[in-house]
């Protein structure tokens, strides 16, 4: 049996589905999920035995399918902007980010962010009544927005979250104290407004050169005395003593 990674969007994430065959990467498939039978594509295979608790791939898609699946994105996309309309209409406090059809059209899904709850019980009811399929409402994250929407970052490139990471993880502020990062929200910020996705890329590192550099402030033994900590360079492994009324010294670890 094959473990097989399927993707429902070119920069989404791949799940995992079985199969008896070995498909080759971009192969278009049919698969069962929790919101319904949807057309995906293979991103990799890996022969595993650990493949009891997930579901089969049920096909390989046909070329009908494959028109039906693209048919499904212009109606999502007409269905998205007459229920923006919606919205505005019902006044509710919520930004529709995105629309898709399962490929049986027996669900169709909204992806939004608000910064409350949002009672869409009216909205619901409306949409059934037009489209006649079951009606799902998701609130994203902001962080989630920006992967869906895009955009350039500080760096000058692509957004990480659009264009190589698949997954986001946990970002706190101790990682930016930890690699000792101003805590200007202009600089440590990314285009959602959240903490910028790269501290976590070499916190590690930094977590790890911590443990045996010393603080500033703390006083070293140097030479035949002791001195006290100015600076330190954690990446390098570097830092810097103060060893006279003027003068200072640069001490490198092995």
């Amino acid at each position: 049996m094959y473990i097989v990674g399927v993707k429902f969007k070119n920069d989404g994430k791949a799940y995992n589905f079985c199969s008896e065959e070995a498909y080759s990467k971009n192969t278009k498939v049919i698969v069962e999920t929790e919101k319904g039978r949807q057309l995906g594509v293979v991103e990799r295979v890996e022969p595993s035995e650990k493949y009891k608790s997930l579901k089969k791939i049920l096909s390989t898609a046909t070329e009908e399918e494959y028109n039906k699946y693209l048919r499904n994105i212009k109606d999502a996309n007409k269905a998205l902007l007459d229920t923006k309309e919606l919205v505005k209409k019902l006044k509710l406090n919520m930004n529709l980010i995105d629309a898709s059809f399962s490929l049986d059209k027996k669900v169709l899904l909204f992806n939004f962010i608000s910064d409350e709850r949002v009672d869409f019980r009216e909205l619901v009811k409306e949409l059934a009544g037009r489209y006649h399929t079951r009606i799902e409402l998701h609130q994203i994250g902001v962080r989630d927005k920006a992967k869906e929407i895009g955009g350039i970052g500080l760096c000058g490139r692509v957004l990480c979250c659009k264009s190589c990471l698949k997954t986001v993880n946990s970002i706190n502020i101790n990682m930016v104290k930890n690699q000792n990062i101003s805590l200007n929200p202009t600089k440590i910020n990314g285009a959602c407004g959240r903490l910028l996705c790269c501290f976590t890329y070499e916190n590690d590192l930094y977590e790890e050169n911590r443990k045996i550099l010393p603080k500033v402030g703390e006083k070293v033994p140097h030479k035949s005395s002791e001195a006290e900590v100015k600076e330190i360079d954690i990446l390098n492994k570097k830092y810097v003593v103060k060893t006279g009324e003027n003068t200072t010294e640069e001490v490198t670890l092995d």
